[in-house]
């Protein structure tokens, strides 16, 4: 038996990173349609999107809004108005009409919602507004020892311990690529768990050498032993 099946995909969040800077990064809104006329056919898969374009889809919707994260914010009906906004360091932001608002801990879906419903308080008529993330700076990292720029960095996608030595430059002259670890802040207590971390490995490709880097992870570097 035949049958029709029409799926719409309503926004699918297609992100671009310029090299080293998430700060650059671009939340696009895209709407797919997808038509199967033959479900029984094994051939119709074919016309599904792969698993990579859907992914980002579940990345953002996760993403938790922190200080000095930088929002797009549109109304697109009844009236267009958009603005760039920043997070303050208590996570606040403010929009036209409805002042302040607080978002750090929400999601952009959340941040939608309580814009989209405090507008339609006795602002606008059915308003339909549109959240995106511009910039994120709310989840960093360190790195610091024998690098060539010790500092703080912003977690990009995908980050791990050699991309975030990396975005330090690199080892300086006296940087031993065996005495890397990682501090990473220990959940509801004081302290760090440590990781250690050898580069080389990761650089013969040894799986699960080179360990995802966390919100607050401090990389350190040490010299060699001569």
């Amino acid at each position: 038996m035949k049958t029709l099946l029409t799926i719409t995909i309503v926004t699918i969040l297609a992100l671009w990173a310029a090299p080293g800077s998430f700060a650059q990064t671009d939340a696009v809104q895209k709407k797919v349609v997808i038509t199967v006329k033959n479900v029984e056919d094994p051939s119709a898969a074919a016309v599904f999107p792969p698993a990579s374009i859907i992914a980002p889809v579940a990345v953002f919707q996760e993403y938790r809004i922190g200080p000095s994260d930088i929002l797009n914010i549109s109304v697109l009906q009844p009236q267009q108005l958009g603005s760039d906004v920043t997070v303050t360091p208590d996570g606040r932001i403010t929009f036209p009409y409805i002042g302040t608002v607080t978002v750090k801990g929400y999601t952009l879906d959340e941040i939608q919602d309580i814009i989209q419903k405090r507008l339609a308080d006795g602002y606008m008529k059915y308003p339909v507004v549109a959240v995106s993330l511009k910039e994120s700076h709310s989840r960093r990292f360190f790195v610091y020892g024998a690098v060539a720029k010790s500092g703080a960095y912003d977690i990009e996608e995908n980050m791990t311990a050699l991309r975030g030595i990396s975005m330090a430059g690199g080892f300086t002259q006296f940087g031993s690529s065996s005495r890397v670890k990682i501090l990473r802040p220990k959940k509801g207590s004081r302290g760090y768990d440590v990781i250690k971390v050898n580069v080389k490995d990761i650089m013969d490709g040894v799986a699960d050498a080179d360990p995802a880097i966390e919100q607050g992870d401090i990389i350190v570097v040490s010299e060699g032993i001569f």
